[in-house]
């Protein structure tokens, strides 16, 4: 094998095992970014749901949600007087 063979096999593999390990780490580093946004995430979840539960100790919460439709018996057309 000559010497500019040798030497490109090595610049080959060399630049390779750079490619590989690069794509690896910037893996990693997206990995970690997106287990960061979820931690926030899920903070942020965790402040509304208290804060949600502190509302609800102080304010009188309807919970029913047809308690909020208006009554279909005195609507437009209805013959009561």
């Amino acid at each position: 094998m000559s010497r500019a063979s040798k030497l490109t096999l090595a610049a080959t593999g060399l630049f390779a095992a750079s490619t590989v390990v690069i794509s690896m780490h910037e893996g990693v580093v997206r990995d970690m970014e997106q287990q960061r946004v979820k931690r926030e995430r899920q903070l942020d979840f965790d402040l509304q749901k208290a804060l949600e539960a502190e509302y609800k100790k102080e304010q009188t919460v309807k919970s029913s949600v047809l308690d909020a439709l208006p009554d279909s018996s005195k609507g437009p057309g209805s013959t009561e007087r």
